[in-house]
């Protein structure tokens, strides 16, 4: 039985019953945001992380190297009115607003595993629309073999990108067939809430058979070309991190294994677990990559 945000939502939420209006209020405003009834058959029934974890401990380094840093900065990030230039090979190129990219009759409710490359791992409720759809509506031409993704440089709202860290604005890339992959969305909210500024607000790529670093946050810029694009932690240490970033145990990062991984929310005795092979998603990707080295194309 696949689960919808309704029953994954820690209890203690529900009970709450200022949370419980204020979601309701939410809801109300946005239909959206009130999506019990369209859970995704692509979905995990794996238990998903609460609200607070999600939102406390991930990786935004535009906001800080600190786990804790985006949920500190991010908030003074404007993300109201937005919009994504989307260029390159396509049939409509132009900028398009998030209502138009995933409005919301189209959202969908997708419960996916995330596993980052620092070897550790949580369950995420997202709602979003597949990048497919998004792709199509642009028209994609004969040409295009890749798509490319910017996301914002904001230097008076995003303190982490007056240092040197990576090489700013981050940019992240998938093959074409990767792209339209019905697994691959485009998320806009998470649980019953719009995405958070701390998790890729207003718009961000969810990939879920990748390590996490490949599923872009606050997307400025989608490209499809003809190369294939630069990525930006490839660029800065190609030994380290590949252009696929496929979930592979079998594949070690140099300084770490990669055979099992920490699940964020299961306490300090709650030991590790085994890492699937593309993060549990074989099924339905492992044809992408029929006959490829994932050795060499890691």
């Amino acid at each position: 039985m696949k689960l919808a945000w309704s029953d994954v939502t820690p209890r203690s939420l529900w009970l709450n019953r200022r949370n419980f209006i204020a979601a309701g209020a939410a809801a109300a405003a946005s239909p959206a945001l009130a999506l019990q009834g369209k859970p995704s058959p692509y979905s995990t029934d794996a238990d998903a992380n609460t609200l607070e974890e999600i939102t406390n401990y991930n990786n935004f380094y535009e906001f800080g190297t600190g786990k804790e840093d985006p949920a500190r900065h991010a908030g003074q990030m404007t993300v109201d009115p937005w919009s994504v230039e989307i260029g390159g090979l396509v049939e409509r190129p132009g900028n398009y607003g998030v209502e138009d990219l995933a409005p919301d009759n189209a959202l969908e409710e997708r419960i996916y595993r995330l596993r980052c490359v620092e070897a550790w791992s949580m369950v995420i409720p997202w709602i979003g629309v597949p990048l497919a759809s998004v792709l199509n509506k642009v028209g994609v031409q004969p040409g295009a073999k890749y798509v490319a993704f910017q996301t914002a440089l904001l230097p008076d709202q995003m303190p982490g990108v007056r240092y040197p860290i990576l090489d700013w604005p981050y940019r992240e890339g998938l093959r074409i067939d990767e792209a339209m992959h019905p697994l691959t969305i485009l998320a806009t909210g998470l649980y019953s809430d719009p995405l958070p500024n701390q998790n890729g607000a207003p718009i961000r790529l969810v990939v879920p058979w990748k390590y996490g670093f490949k599923s872009i946050k606050s997307i400025v810029k989608i490209t499809l070309t003809s190369e294939q694009p630069v990525a930006t932690w490839k660029s800065m240490q190609p030994g380290e991190y590949g252009f696929y970033a496929n979930v592979n145990p079998e594949v070690d990062h140099p300084r770490w294994s990669q055979a099992t991984e920490r699940r964020i929310g299961a306490g300090l005795f709650g030991g590790r677990q085994e890492t699937l092979m593309f993060n549990g998603y074989a099924d339905q990707v492992a044809s992408l990559y029929q006959g490829m080295d994932l050795t060499k194309n890691y």
